[in-house]
């Protein structure tokens, strides 16, 4: 090994970590490389460079000169070492640099938890076969290892309850199983805020009801084998009766299906989320519900624009303006109360929500809209509360939307240039 920086250390490290012996050279001189089987060459010096390659090639050695794939012999991948899971990551020489980092954050996602899980896996699979059970019923048995909770219990090291819950799925195998449910929140729409769960139901799902609001940017987690059921849950547009989703979750987490209910938002915040949960826990299905970034909060901050702040408002509340007829007067009380109102799809009653709130806080409180926020589509329009509407009119928004009133809005001199900057990235 030739060099002495981090990266020659640990190339030297894994190297002796498979059980080579190494010897490691701070300089090269002629001759240096006799007697060995494989050279490393991370000097970054081209003239050493150039003299390794040219001994290395009149030796026959194999020869990998870092960030010089026109002379390497080999590559060298970077490796996730989770024995017996191994996952090795190679740019073919293009940027070592990238293989590293891209090992450091699969690093991350696959703990050391991965290790004696696939070690499980191996042991039932074994055993499966030696029992001449079908296939397909192993296949189901592996997809409901990965899904259960045995990983997380190993990661808590909980060995002999990991043990349990493994050797029962696999006592399962060949037999029906009942499937579940997921209501899953999709957040505001740039999946970068999905949180890891919700990911990882997207990807273990067999079926995907999703709302017309759920991105397709968020849509294309999904698995491969994921079916995916538009429901059209949409202000002013298509939308399937609420029974009609319920029955058809029911009916397919009872073909042993797992299930993911995909909500924009978070599903318990005007999303029905707690109706569909009644529904399917009166049904005797398994319910997991896994929280996201509602609109009600994302919005405001994408527009650069703080709930709270000190000095300026130490409360907030959030409510719908989608049935603001229906409201009475506790959209009234609601401004009256709170330093913040987050009001959520705004626009079929813009005009008659914010006369409304006017005549509460006046009509030269702050104001402004946010529609597609954190998409590329983001667009914030801030106006007082009585000229609002007639802003929105000279340029016109498409939903989703979020209205937010109150001092907050002009309390950051920086705040447009933030609204910019989180629609640009």
């Amino acid at each position: 090994m030739l060099g002495t920086d981090e990266l020659a250390r640990e190339k030297s490290a894994g190297l002796r970590a498979a059980g080579a012996a190494v010897r490691e050279l701070p300089t090269f001189e002629e001759g240096s490389l006799a007697g060995a089987r494989l050279v490393f060459d991370a000097t970054g010096d081209e003239e050493v460079n150039r003299r390794v390659w040219e001994e290395a090639e009149r030796l026959d050695i194999l020869v990998n000169v870092v960030d010089r794939p026109e002379r390497c012999r080999f590559i060298m991948p970077a490796v996730v070492n989770r024995e017996p899971l191994l996952v090795a990551i190679s740019t073919s020489g293009e940027s070592p640099f990238l293989a590293s980092a891209l090992r450091a954050r699969l690093e991350r996602m696959l703990g050391a938890e991965w290790g004696p899980f696939v070690a499980r896996v191996g042991a039932i699979r074994r055993a499966l076969r030696a029992e001449g059970v079908p296939l397909a019923a192993q296949t189901a048995v592996y997809r409901r290892l990965l899904r259960s909770g045995v990983r997380l219990l190993l990661r808590e090291g909980r060995q002999s309850e990991a043990d349990y819950e493994a050797a029962a799925i696999a006592a399962s195998a060949g037999r029906p199983q009942p499937g579940r449910v997921a209501l899953v929140g999709a957040g505001p729409g740039d999946p970068d805020l999905l949180t890891l769960g919700a990911q990882e139901r997207l990807f273990d799902a067999d079926v995907v009801f999703h709302d017309a609001l759920v991105s397709a940017a968020v849509l294309a987690l999904a698995g491969p084998q994921a079916e995916l059921v538009d429901v059209g849950k949409r202000a002013g547009g298509r939308s399937t009766e609420q029974t009609a989703i319920n029955q058809a979750m029911i009916e397919a987490a009872r073909a042993g299906h797992e299930v993911v209910r995909l909500k924009g938002g978070d599903p318990f915040v005007f999303g029905r989320g707690g109706e569909e949960m009644a529904a399917l826990l009166d049904a005797g299905i398994e319910v997991i519900v896994v929280p996201g970034v509602s609109s009600a909060l994302a919005a405001p901050a994408a527009a650069g624009i703080p709930l709270t702040m000190r000095g300026v408002a130490s409360s907030f509340a959030v409510a719908t303006a989608h049935a603001a007829d229906e409201e009475g007067p506790r959209l009234e009380r609601l401004a009256e109360a709170a330093d913040t109102l987050i009001l959520l799809m705004p626009l079929a009653t813009l005009r008659e929500t914010a006369a409304r709130l006017a005549r509460v806080v006046g009509l030269q409180r702050p104001a402004a809209l946010v529609s597609g926020a954190t998409t590329r589509q983001q667009a914030v329009i801030r106006a007082p509360l009585g000229g609002l509407a007639n802003a929105v009119l000279k340029s016109p928004l498409e939903g989703p939307a979020v209205l937010v009133v109150g001092e907050v809005v002009d309390a950051l001199p920086v705040a447009a240039s933030l609204a910019a900057a989180a629609a640009d990235a």
